[in-house]
């Protein structure tokens, strides 16, 4: 009955990262830095392996993709961030939240299942070598990242459905830099209980199945490394995965973190780092990870600088 009252909000008031202007200015020049980092990084890499005739394979046919969607991911989070860093008052409009929420979702649960994909391209790779190039066919290749765009067009227009049956009346100051659902459902004054299946049900089924396809992936790929009689050949294996393993602790850790954390539910205060390490800094630490870790990239960017 309350409810009938309700105006519903036509914008959303950010808390931000901090009120201090010193702070804020040092924030702005960092954030600056990174996105240059990240879109430079990421679009390096997609240039590259779109270059380079021998990087053309199922690994980094999904590392190009992951490229895109860190690039993605970052331009929907960070741009709004840097301009709020200047501006006393940070704001965003409903409808521009809504479209933040669902593109950030959607990208982070393709982020999801391209990491799985790869891992299971590792797994095919090292476990089942002389199966792999029937296995990981183009057309296997083009359905994987198909399937991992799907299910974060699927997540993001669930999340969205979410926001929409929300209504804010008491409050409308997110306590984040950006719209995330979980601040949303926490700030909404109307029944929360959809939200929360909806959050429910898409973390079971897609965050917890990629989880899954990763693990289950290295549980095998681990032995089979290991029962490699050379110490070189063992080298070898190890290195195809490592720069994964490594993409894979970073994203997930954050989020992990930035989910997990058992914090108040109206206060994120000490998770907002979490938050920027999760959508800020990881899009741009990937494309470093495999360009400094891996011998392929490495030489193809050797090759591409030599011919300049």
């Amino acid at each position: 009955m309350a409810q009938t009252n309700c105006t519903q909000v036509t914008e959303f008031s950010l808390a931000g990262l901090t009120e201090d202007p010193v702070t804020q200015v040092n924030l702005f020049l960092l954030f600056l830095l990174t996105y240059l980092v990240t879109m430079l990084g990421n679009l390096g890499i997609i240039i590259l392996i779109r270059a380079s005739p021998h990087l053309h394979s199922p690994m980094y046919y999904f590392l190009g993709n992951l490229a895109f969607v860190d690039l993605c991911s970052s331009t929907i989070i960070t741009p709004k961030m840097l301009v709020d860093l200047l501006l006393e008052k940070k704001s965003i409009a409903y409808a521009g939240c809504v479209a933040q929420l669902f593109l950030f979702d959607l990208f982070a649960i393709t982020d999801c299942f391209l990491l799985a994909s790869m891992a299971y391209d590792r797994y095919v790779a090292i476990c089942h070598p002389l199966l792999y190039p029937l296995v990981m066919s183009p057309k296997c290749c083009f359905q994987l990242v198909a399937g991992s765009y799907l299910m974060g067009l699927t997540n993001g227009v669930g999340q969205t459905i979410s926001m929409s049956t929300l209504s804010f009346c008491s409050s409308s100051t997110i306590n984040l830099f950006f719209c995330d659902i979980v601040p949303l459902i926490s700030l909404s004054s109307s029944d929360t209980t959809l939200s929360h299946i909806i959050l429910t049900t898409a973390a079971s089924l897609f965050g917890v199945s990629s989880i899954l396809v990763i693990l289950l992936s290295y549980v095998a790929i681990i032995p089979t490394i290991l029962s490699i009689n050379s110490a070189e050949g063992k080298c070898k294996a190890f290195s195809t995965c490592t720069s994964h393993l490594i993409a894979v602790s970073i994203f997930y850790g954050a989020c992990f973190f930035m989910y997990l954390n058992p914090s108040s539910e109206n206060s994120r205060g000490g998770d907002k780092w979490a938050v920027v390490l999760y959508t800020v800094v990881t899009p741009m630490l990937n494309p470093l990870i495999y360009s400094l870790r891996n011998k392929e990239v490495k030489e193809a960017l050797r090759r591409h600088l030599k011919m300049k």
